[in-house]
This record gives C-alpha cells, structure tokens and sequence, in this order.
C-alpha cells in the first residue's frame, strides 16, 4: 500500500516522537532533547535521544535512528503499511482507502471484508459454545491442562460442536452465504460434495489471527480419540496461508522486542503454555515445518529465535529440517538456536515438573545453529578411514556451500574446518614410538608431526631430553612395525615435542616477542637439545643486533650455522590452532597463541611457577 506524503507528514505533525517512544522508554528532558535508556540494548547509562523539533530518535549505543515510523517498524517488528496504520489511528487521521480500479478488484475487496466479518462471527459462536452445557466436556479438557479462565480468554479459546451443519445454520441466520462459509474454510464443499458441512465438529479451537489480530482461520484439537487427525487446521483460504503465518505471533511481538528473544515451539498448546507461565514470546508454526516466510517473521522479531523441539526422533528431524531451510537466508547477527527438551517431554511438561525457571534454563542452554548442524552430519558415521573422512568433509562442504551470505559462509567454512580438525585429533589413536623400550604412548600433540631433513648417519632431527639423540623416533602414528624399521621411516628422526617447535617457529616468524620479552624466552625449559641450541641463537643475534626483522634475523642464523635447524622448522606444518605463529598472523593473535603455547610448554615440563609477567598482563 502506497501513502501520500502529505497523510505521512500529517501524522508525524500529530504525534510528536516522544510520544511514541514514551511508551517504551521513560524520557527525561536534558536540554533541547530527551534522554532515556535504548530500547536496542541493555545499557546502565542513557544513550537514547529523541528531538521532538527536528523529528527523530537517536541511540548512540547502537546507531538505530528514525522518525515514528521506523520506530515502531523495529521495535514491535511492523511492516512499514502496518505501522503506518496503527500511528494514523492514534493521532485520528484518517487515511484514504484503496479504491479497487475495476469493478471485479472491488468484487474481490468486498468479498475479503465479508470473509474477515464471516470468520471472526465463527470465533464469537465457538468461544460462545465453550460455555454452554454442550461445551462441558471441552471444558474439562481445559481444566486438566490447568488453563486459567484468564488464559482461555485471553487466547479466545472455543468448542465446535458435534454437529454436520451447527456452524453452518448459525452463520446462515447472520446473512452469510454458503460460498462465503466455503471460501473461508469453515465449511467442506466441493463440486464431488453435494451439500458442504462444517470442517470442525467435537474440536477445542484456536482461533489464528493474523498480524494485525484479526481472526483469519482456527486450528481444531479433537476431543474423541477415534476422530483421524487429533490436529485440524484450516485450508488455504483468501485470508489464511499456512506456511505465512505463526500461532500467537500478534501477540508475541511486543514481548518479543522487550527481551531481544522469540521462541518457537512445536503446537497451540505449548504456546499456551508457555504464556500462562510467563513466556509471552512464544509462538508456533501451524503443524508443518517452519517455512521460509515464517522464519523471516521470526527474525522480524528477535535476530537469534530459539526453536524448542521435543527431544525425541522427530523433534531433532524438525530441527534439522529447519536447517535446510534457514542456510540460505542467514545473514550477520542473523541466526537459530535450538532448545531441546528430554525424549517424550513437551514444553508444557516442562513447566509442569520444573516450573518457569526449569524451561528457563533449558532455553538457556540452547546450542546455536553450528552445533546442530555439525551434529547433524556427523550422526552415528564410522569416520576411521581417510575416506569416509574425506567423504564427511566434502558433505559438510556441499551443506555450507548453500549459504547465501558470503561473509556468513566463510566464517562456516572456517568453523566447521575447525571442528573436524578437532575431532579427528581426539579420536586419532594412540601408537607406542619405536624402539621397543620407549615405554608409555605417544600423546597426541598441538601439530603435525615434526618432519626433520634427511640425512645420512647419526641422528637426523631433534631428540627428547636425556635420550642423548639415539633413540629413533618410531614414524607415522598408524605406521606398522615393519614399516617402523624401514628405510622409509628413518627420514622421521627422532621424537620432538611439537609444542617446542611452534614456540622456535612462532619466533622466528615474528622476531618482536624477543624484543618484548627475551628473558621468558631464555628461561624457557625445552627438551629438545637442537631446539635449546636454536633458541640459544636467536638470543645470540638478538644481542648482536636489536630489533631485527624475520629476513635478518635468518641472516644472522645462517651465519651462526644453525642452517639446518631452521630448515626443519620450516618443514613444520601447522594446525590451525598455531596459525598464530604463521608470518602473515596479525600482532594481537600472535601475542595471544604465543602466552598459550608457552602455558602448555610450561605445564608439560612440570614447572610448579606460575607463568610469570608476560605482555599479556603488562
């Protein structure tokens, strides 16, 4: 709907700003303006402004700025016709109705005003009907769901006879015709149904309204346990489109916006529920997986909505259906979390058993979109050989790839390499190092291992402290005893402690720490003599000369004949946990991965002193 600026311009006249926004944030006159708490953030001191002369708010917190519009566009999650509408009403400004340009654009129009009337006389008659004497056993039902009166008004429940045409008769009497009651779904009709009949007979109903709140269709609970389907909702009418619209979601908007946070739960029911104990956020798709036009709805309310599935088979297959569907259109700071409840468990047991705070702290727990999806394709796979792994990766690649939002997606892919990363080093198996008498396994390290340069006699890489570099190092982690003692394994050299390595590498590559903190680094207990040797040269150079870059600092090195250990520290493949020591890594991360691999270093030596004043606490 398009509306003339004159109207816009006349009704931002009527309502000054602070009028509008005095509903939601308590104002304070600080000069020209008025000053209150952001209604975008949790904040303590006030950084909300509005200017009634120059027509806009403004919140410094978080950038949000606007006129009337826009604000109740962002904080109760209205369409822009929507606000427009609503703002129009309470300054009494009467804005022009479309005129249809064709006699059959104003047929249509009328029919659908005649529909709105048809469908709200239908919620009247149930609601009617929920307090007569043929209600009572609908009633009872009620009562064991410990609803209050409260609640059963508030959310207009009602009963629908046990009758073909009771519905149909009363409707009759108030003037609406049979097609009416056909195209707004309260009737069965059709060219194969000679006389239509009432859709909803012997149901506890739900009337489903629209964002505007007027009743658009019903959702039917069957109260005799022989009738098929225990849930009936309407048919796609003029008015109501299943996959557009949540349960509750008038409703819940406004407190939605007040706690940043929509949640969404499988039926009416739990909806209800979750109300009467205080959860007034709580909305619900209408029987059918969550769709992409009611996910974007649910992101008009809150940017992270959490979905609360049963914790049973087909509560995490809804969950990973609502996946698929959000992929596509995540976007920055645009999410899912999901909530799981115990196997056989609703929300509404939840309450029951734990009251508001257990479902508080089930919501609370709720694991974010990544976690799920990782789960998801992980599952119950025997991920034990090269291939089975490469064919996970290469799945969960073809998944993410589906992203929309490019910054959103690399930040996937990053996080997704880094839980496989992650979980192949937990389940790699341990392997005992060569040699026999090397006693104890070989622990899984930080890295890869220590690649060392081939060469010809004595010990060709960097042995462990006190085993005066003759013990072999025992080769590939999955490597056979046979191959252990071959040829082809020689070239391995002796065990290291990778960890030990990275420092020397992460040195190297970044000569600043030396400057920053050279009497840590000669403290520093490796176990590895050449790696001593190493670290022993870097200060050597690091005396003769200050402040060296990493290309002098290798001069200096080459010149002091530690040629060789430099070249196996440049064999040295990383993980991605030890980027860090990388030289393209940035200062910050370097100095962050450099406090955490000297920790580890520490704690594996055995060292009982704390890690001392490091740059970190300087």
């Amino acid at each position: 709907m398009r509306f003339a600026p004159h109207h816009l311009d006349e009704i931002r006249a009527r309502l000054p700003v602070s009028q509008v926004v005095s509903g939601k944030v308590n104002l304070k006159r600080q000069g020209r303006e008025l000053i209150g708490l952001s209604p975008f953030k949790v904040e303590k001191t006030p950084s909300f402004t509005v200017n009634d002369q120059k027509g806009f708010y403004h919140c410094f917190a978080t950038g949000e700025h606007g006129d009337i519009f826009s604000f109740l566009m962002k904080t109760e999650g209205l369409a822009f016709p929507e606000a427009v509408e609503r703002l129009a009403e309470e300054a009494g400004v009467e804005l022009p109705k479309e005129t249809p340009k064709t006699p059959e654009a104003r047929a249509q129009t009328d029919h659908r005003q005649r529909l709105y009337e048809l469908v709200e006389a239908s919620a009247l008659f149930f609601q009617a009907n929920l307090n007569s004497s043929s209600g009572t056993f609908a009633r009872q039902y009620v009562e064991r769901r410990g609803l209050s009166d409260d609640t059963v008004a508030r959310f207009r429940l009602g009963y629908a006879p046990d009758g073909r045409t009771t519905l149909k008769q009363h409707l009759a009497k108030a003037g609406f015709t049979v097609r009416e009651m056909v195209d707004s779904g309260m009737l069965i009709g059709g060219e194969d149904i000679r006389e239509p009949y009432d859709r909803f007979r012997n149901r506890l109903m739900f009337p489903i309204t629209d964002l505007k709140g007027r009743v658009i269709a019903f959702g039917g609970r069957a109260l005799d346990a022989n009738q098929p389907a225990k849930y009936l909702n309407s048919n796609d009418t003029p008015l109501f489109h299943k996959g557009r619209v949540l349960y509750n979601a008038h409703d819940a908007r406004q407190a939605a916006f007040e706690k940043n946070s929509v949640i969404a739960v499988e039926g009416y029911m739990d909806v209800i529920a979750l109300a009467q104990a205080g959860f007034n956020e709580a909305v619900a798709p209408l029987g059918t997986a969550l769709t992409e036009d009611q996910l974007a709805l649910l992101w008009r309310m809150a940017p992270e909505p959490v979905l609360c599935f049963d914790g049973d088979g087909a509560g995490r297959k809804a969950a990973f259906r609502a996946i698929d569907t959000a992929l596509g259109h995540l976007k920055p700071g645009a999410s899912l979390s999901f909530a799981f409840l115990a196997d056989g468990v609703d929300p509404d047991d939840a309450i029951r058993e734990g009251g508001p705070e257990g479902l508080q702290a089930i919501l609370d727990r709720a694991r974010p979109l990544a976690d799920v999806l990782f789960d998801r394709e992980w599952g119950d796979g025997n991920w034990t050989t090269p291939e089975r792994r490469a064919g996970l990766e290469q799945r969960i690649k073809k998944v993410i790839s589906g992203i929309g939002d490019e910054v959103v997606r690399s930040h996937y892919e990053r996080d997704m390499r880094d839980r496989l990363f992650t979980a192949w080093r937990r389940k790699q198996p341990r392997a005992h190092a060569g040699g026999g008498n090397s006693g104890g396994p070989r622990v899984a390290s930080t890295s890869q291992p220590f690649l060392k340069k081939p060469r010809t006699g004595g010990n060709n890489g960097f042995a462990r402290s006190g085993q005066g570099g003759q013990q072999p190092y025992g080769g590939p982690a999955f490597a056979s005893e046979s191959l252990k003692r071959s040829s082809l394994a020689a070239g391995y050299g002796a065990a290291i402690q990778n960890w030990e390595a990275v420092i020397l590498k992460c040195l190297l590559n970044h000569p600043f720490l030396i400057d920053e903190r050279p009497e840590e680094i000669a403290e520093l207990k490796l176990a590895s003599a050449s790696l001593r040797n190493l670290r022993d040269s870097l200060l050597s150079a690091h005396a003769l000369e200050k402040s060296l870059d990493r290309t002098s600092l290798r001069s200096h090195l080459e010149r002091l004949g530690a040629g060789d250990e430099l070249y196996r520290i440049d064999q040295l493949v990383l993980h991605r946990s030890d980027r860090f020591a990388e030289p393209d890594a940035e200062a910050d991360a370097v100095r962050e991965g450099f406090d955490h691999i000297i920790a580890l270093q520490q704690e594996r030596a055995g060292l009982s002193r704390p890690l001392g004043t490091g740059f970190m606490g300087r």
